[in-house]
């Protein structure tokens, strides 16, 4: 198993102590280091070379948005996930813009991190649909599944592993990972736990 190394950004010990004890659930991901500011998180990220960083949005020295951009000024290919108090868009485009690949409330709780950190590592974005929207310039609505992402979906919901999918499709099973991959990111969601979970709740399949 690979193992998942991690940055704590908060400048409030509680919640520092809080997300390391979530993220020491998972024997895959590894706690690298911890920054109460901006300026030492940039440093840390320097020195540790964290996969993610989960970081906050106020921050002494130099808030969210900042390091950010400075983390891209200086090419350091982090991926950082936002965790914070405010969930309104005005204060989430920025950080999105300045290359957050997601955000999270710091009221989490511990599957859910433990899950957002290993989609953000793996490449996926966990944007709300009209955040996403937003930054394309396209209408804040969600959007809507291809056919055969419906299908994906439906498949996943039953429990089948992209093996599975690709020989119930006839299709190849890097194709199928391409479509997981746009599922998730279309519908803002973290896993293919919770891409289960919509295609019940939206009545693509029965509950068992």
């Amino acid at each position: 198993m690979t193992e998942i190394r991690v940055l704590i950004v908060d400048d409030h010990p509680a919640v520092r102590r809080g997300l390391r004890t979530f993220l020491e659930l998972a024997p895959d991901l590894e706690v690298t280091g911890e920054a109460a500011d901006g300026p030492t998180a940039i440093e840390l990220v320097e020195q540790t070379a964290p996969d993610v960083v989960l970081l906050d949005m106020v921050l002494p020295g130099l808030d969210g948005v900042a390091v950010l951009r400075e983390l891209a000024r200086r090419n350091l290919r982090t991926k950082c996930l936002v965790v914070t108090s405010f969930t309104d868009r005005a204060r989430l485009l920025p950080a999105v813009r300045a290359g957050a690949r997601g955000y999270l409330s710091k009221d989490v709780d511990p599957q859910a991190l433990v899950a957002a950190v290993r989609s953000v590592h793996a490449g996926h974005l966990l944007l709300e649909p009209d955040v996403a929207a937003t930054l394309l310039g396209a209408p804040a609505e969600t959007p809507a599944l291809t056919a055969r992402e419906r299908d994906v979906l439906a498949l996943i919901a039953q429990g089948r592993s992209n093996r599975e999918i690709a020989r119930a499709l006839v299709v190849a099973e890097k194709t199928v990972k391409t479509h997981v991959s746009s599922i998730l990111m279309k519908l803002g969601l973290a896993d293919r736990t919770q891409a289960a979970l919509h295609a019940v709740r939206t009545g693509l399949v029965p509950p068992d």
